[in-house]
């Protein structure tokens, strides 16, 4: 459980943290192995014997006082009395890890509901209203993540167009039944999948029916184009419908795996693969909203291309969370397929979704074999306390909102690298008293369940039965955390950790484009670098009248303070990244959308990289020569070094200069050290970042130069000129006279 803060000594008051100009806030990574320190969890059981305050319902923690009857809230203050048997546990306080460590993970007890043989479930829906090349693409997915499910998983295969189909791998022969969407439908099938195919018949062992889920998987093909348009038929205003019937496909799966949550299954996972957008039945989206409409409609694209159309998929996220189903959504696809209303499905329910421009050298089988062979946790219930004198603002990330409980989350599926991000408010006009000791805290409470393999078979017991049995374990994982209290702006700005503050910008941004556009969400971030210039400036009496000026000399370097001298840089590249570039730059809506589901997930060091890329040289494959350059072509010219490597986190490219020696081995060779780093980098990796090799001078190098962002101006309304970092700077130096006037 990994926990960073924006600052890690708080404003005093509201005062304070108004006047700094800093977000306030804490991203958290609940199901990663160590704290961000390096540190793992104190492991122990009895999680449920574990005292928790009459008042405010933290949990207690090695900050609490403790007395022989008695302990005292960290959080709160309250007095809360000891039962007689926390008494004995804690009369030998070292054997408890509650008071050995601030990270701890408990076992907990089982509910009657959970005391199963769990099997995890896995389940295919494939578009069938695609290319051939579609489905080898998905063929090739599906086959890695065969390998990498464990023993005992059940896999089911079903395929959805104007009809839904459901595949049987069980037999000698693989069998397929298939119910056909009425155009009219509601939501539902005319027969639930039950009635088709028992799901027992349905979910196949993957350690036995290995090959005949793969020999199914051959006989997929795409619907013709006659079988769609007679299903079909007319759509509005005449124009022809095509027949994937995406909506009430996941509708119908749904409540078939959902009947048996709890029972046949603790965590059911479908894997939804798009090659366009749902165009028939309940939940089909009208994407002729996207085009050149606007202009004579007079409507800002960027603005009406990112809320939702329809609430359907939202709704469905919700059966998904209660039926204990996880979606992942994989579009492969360039045309435009709203997954601005698609995004919900799989974000609320805890899964990821993916895009990929075309099946040409998509990694999208490297990121379903990545995907499925990290550890994760299910069934999570995530909580943040803090102490009294503050309060959480906003909370961001992938998760259900508990509908009756404020601030509590619930989180289907969460793997090591799944993050969310809070904001903090003060509860009160007082913040920290200087006149107490109390120091602020924060508490995280995680509980979740995973699936424990089976273990290895005993040699001394070989008649025992080879069926591979997993078990469940319900764990509970705290978190508590206290930190100091700034006394001056000095202390406030020396404390600064810039790549969590990039995070909760990202996710502030993301939040203002969505309610706003995104010209209000560049305007916000903007202004924001304005402001905090500005109180920085003012707070450490900076402003500087020279002779003959006509106003003060602006700071606009941060100079007196390095924690903040990333941040204009960072705010450039944002605003020069695909995720607040405007509608008529070229971006396309469904990336932007697939940027905001990306960005609010990753942890701040992954996303410093995917917003400002490492740019590094080597002097030969096996020598790095520096080990950070800035994004400019300038660099490149001035330093001398032959071979570029540059790390945008979803793409890595290695640039050879056009004055390389024709000596050095182009690509890098395997052994060589250039290779290790890509090598290395690509496995600490939530999702396969594309590995590309470019000769400059005999290769098209305009997807490396596109990332050298700082000869690129982002004044007006965004587009490339000749200026680039440097006028930026020079702007913010205008706006913060305008704003000091």
């Amino acid at each position: 459980m990994a926990v960073r803060a924006t600052v890690t000594r708080f404003p005093e008051n509201q005062d304070a943290l108004e006047s700094c100009g800093l977000p306030w806030g804490v991203t958290l990574t609940p199901f990663a192995a160590r704290d961000e320190n390096g540190n793992p969890p104190a492991y122990g059981s009895d999680g449920d014997l574990l005292p928790r305050c009459e008042n405010c319902w933290a949990y207690y923690n090695t900050f609490c006082e403790q007395e022989q009857w008695a302990w005292t809230c960290a959080l709160c203050g309250t007095l809360n009395g000891l039962s007689s048997q926390a008494i004995a546990r804690y009369s030998l306080p070292q054997s408890c890890p509650e008071n050995t460590s601030s990270f701890i993970d408990l076992e907990l007890p089982l509910e009657e509901s959970e005391e199963i043989q769990p099997t995890p479930v896995y389940v295919a829906a494939v578009d069938l209203s695609s290319s051939e090349e579609f489905l080898e693409l998905i063929k090739s997915a599906l086959l890695a993540a065969l390998e990498a499910l464990g023993p005992g998983s059940l896999f089911g295969l079903a395929t959805f167009s104007h009809k839904v189909g459901l595949y049987d791998v069980q037999g000698a022969v693989p069998v397929v039944k298939n119910v056909f969407i009425p155009p009219d439908s509601d939501g539902s099938l005319p027969i639930d999948l039950e009635d088709v195919m028992p799901l027992s018949s349905f979910l196949a062992p993957v350690d036995t029916c290995k090959d005949r889920i793969a020999a199914a998987l051959e006989t997929l093909r795409p619907t013709n184009s006659w079988e769609r348009t007679t299903a079909a038929g007319q759509g509005l205003d005449g124009v022809l419908l095509g027949g994937r019937g995406f909506g009430v496909a996941m509708d119908a799966l749904l409540n078939y795996l959902g009947s048996e949550y709890g029972n046949t299954f603790a965590l059911g996972r479908i894997f939804a693969f798009l090659s366009g957008p749902p165009d028939y039945g309940a939940g089909q989206l009208d994407t002729r909203r996207y085009g050149e409409q606007y202009a004579s409609k007079g409507e800002d694209a960027d603005r009406a291309l990112l809320p939702e159309q329809t609430p359907f998929y939202k709704d469905l996220a919700a059966v998904a969370v209660q039926a204990g189903v996880c979606v992942d959504i994989f579009a492969v696809t360039n045309e435009y397929t709203d997954l601005a209303s698609l995004k919900f499905l799989s974000i609320e329910s805890g899964g990821s979704l993916f895009l990929y421009a075309n099946t040409d050298n998509s990694t999208l089988p490297q990121d379903m074999y990545r995907m499925l062979s990290r550890p994760y946790a299910f069934n999570c219930v995530l909580r943040l306390r803090t102490s009294s004198e503050f309060k959480i603002g906003h909370s961001y990330g992938h998760f259900f909102p508990d509908p009756q409980y404020e601030n509590v989350q619930h989180i289907i599926c969460c793997d090591s690298f799944a993050t969310y991000a809070y904001d903090f408010d003060f509860a009160n006009d007082t913040g920290f008293s200087r006149h107490t000791s109390e120091l602020p805290m924060l508490q995280f409470a995680f509980q979740y369940t995973v699936v424990v393999p089976p273990e290895e078979l005993s040699s001394s017991s070989p008649s025992s039965s080879t069926r591979n049995k997993h078990s469940l374990k319900r764990r509970l994982r705290i978190r508590t955390i206290q930190l100091g209290t700034a006394h001056n702006f000095n202390e406030i700005y020396d404390s600064v950790d810039p790549e969590v503050v990039l995070s909760i910008l990202v996710h502030k941004v993301i939040l203002a484009s969505l309610e706003q556009g995104v010209r209000e969400g560049r305007m916000l971030l903007h202004d924001w670098l304005v402001i905090l210039t500005a109180q920085y400036n003012d707070a450490l009496k900076l402003l500087q009248f020279e002779h003959g000026s006509s106003g003060p000399q602006v700071d606009v370097a941060f100079s007196q303070c390095p924690q903040l001298q990333p941040l204009p840089r960072l705010v450039f590249a944002l605003l020069r990244n695909p995720l607040l570039r405007l509608h008529e730059e070229g971006v396309h809506p469904d990336y932007r959308i697939y940027l905001q589901c990306l960005f609010s997930a990753l942890e701040p060091s992954s996303l410093l990289r995917a917003i400002y890329p490492m740019l590094t040289s080597y002097s030969t494959p096996d020598k790095q020569a520096f080990p950070r350059h800035s994004l400019s072509r300038a660099a490149l010219m001035t330093s001398g070094s032959p071979i570029f490597f540059l790390d945008a986190f979803t793409t890595l490219i290695v640039f050879y200069s056009s004055t390389a020696d024709a000596s050095l081995p182009f690509p890098p060779p395997q052994d060589c050290l250039l290779r290790t780093t890509i090598n290395q980098l690509k496995q600490e990796r939530s999702i396969t970042p594309k590995l590309m090799f470019i000769r400059g001078g005999q290769d098209d190098a305009t997807v490396f130069e596109n990332y050298l962002i700082e000869e690129q101006d982002v004044e007006g309304i965004g587009f490339s000129s000749v200026m680039g970092f440097v006028s930026f700077l020079e702007e913010i130096n205008r706006g913060v006279l305008e704003y000091l006037k």
